[in-house]
């Protein structure tokens, strides 16, 4: 077994606590579909948010989905000018067999631009 990085974003709507739970909840439950994963594979998650979200904190989807017991941190994006609006990143690191090109990064809907090299 091998311990693996996995990226992906979700862009909202609108900057709402409710919103911000349900896209990042579909972010996450994604990356764990995808990847085959339970929570139980996780080791920790990182999270950023452009600076323009201020509503809530994005981990706290994680909790609302039952990850309770795995580090969870929540950053800032960097303030670059031009940068997608409203955009939560995610870094997952888990224990798999997958190996590194088996490994499903999700980018859901206008992020997959942000990383076309890797969206899947």
């Amino acid at each position: 077994m091998a311990v693996r990085a996995i990226r992906g974003a979700v862009q909202l709507d609108r900057d709402e606590a409710g919103h911000m739970d349900q896209r990042v909840g579909e972010l996450l439950t994604a990356v764990l579909e995808r990847n085959e994963l339970v929570a139980d594979d996780l080791i920790s998650i990182w999270f950023t948010a452009t600076p323009d979200l201020h509503s809530d904190f994005p981990a706290a989807a994680a909790r609302g989905l039952g990850i309770v017991d795995v580090p969870l941190i929540c950053a800032q994006e960097l303030d670059i000018d031009g940068a997608m609006p409203r955009v939560v990143r995610i870094l997952v690191h888990v224990e798999t067999y997958l190996s590194r090109a088996e490994i499903s990064h999700v980018y859901l809907g206008a992020t997959a631009t942000l990383r076309k090299d890797i969206a899947q």
